[in-house]
């Protein structure tokens, strides 16, 4: 009986390598690790004044594919706007995507972000004073590049996790926010549930090393 060539071998061996490595990604993407899920925070839109407010967790409901959720950190809530051109707003959001009150999106807002990094988010003393990205145009919309990067996909799972980042915000009025992102997922692990944890100067102050009221 003839032995099989050499080359026969290796290539049923290769075939067999790309079957048992599709099944596993398969497999993977059909068995989904379980995730943490937030319920969407009540708007209760409130003037904080001059106040340090935080740390304080928000989940924001932006489900929706067509429209943004705006968020206000002077008043710690969702809130309605009139027109983006308005300063009643800081941050907005639209499933996994975010743009902020200030650069393309905004030319009357001085609202940019900072990476911070993946520090201890209590460790996060002070925001700085420069370096922040306000938004740019992106063909018909327009995108904040340094928020794009606020997640880590998985293309086994399928399944979107916050990065370890903390993020300095500047907002719309020139005030400041530290912001760590937790989660994207709503009950049901329906996504477009943004949770994020932060502390907001109302006084200004870019000092976040004694939360207390400026008064």
């Amino acid at each position: 009986m003839a032995r099989p060539k050499l080359s026969t071998l290796v290539l049923a061996a290769v075939g067999l390598l790309f079957v048992v490595l599709v099944a596993t990604m398969v497999t993977s993407s059909l068995i989904r690790p379980a995730v943490e899920t937030f319920v969407p925070t009540t708007p209760r839109p409130g003037e904080v004044d001059d106040e340090f407010v935080g740390p304080q967790d928000y989940t924001v409901d932006a489900t929706e594919h067509d429209s943004w959720v705006y968020f206000d950190f002077s008043r710690g809530s969702v809130v309605a706007i009139g027109s983006r051109r308005s300063l009643d707003w800081d941050i907005a959001f639209q499933r996994h995507r975010m743009i902020t009150n200030g650069g393309a999106t905004n030319s009357l807002g001085m609202a940019g972000v900072v990476d911070i990094g993946s520090m201890p988010y209590g460790t996060v003393l002070e925001a700085p004073a420069n370096g922040y990205v306000s938004d740019e145009q992106s063909g018909d919309d327009t995108r904040n590049p340094v928020l794009e990067n606020w997640y880590d996909y998985s293309w086994t799972s399928h399944l979107l996790s916050p990065t370890n980042s903390s993020y300095a915000v500047r907002t719309a009025d020139g005030k400041y926010a530290v912001v760590k992102f937790l989660g994207y997922y709503c009950p049901g692990a329906q996504p477009g549930c943004i949770t994020f944890r932060y502390r907001y100067a109302g006084n200004g102050s870019r000092d976040f090393s004694v939360p207390k009221t400026s008064r």
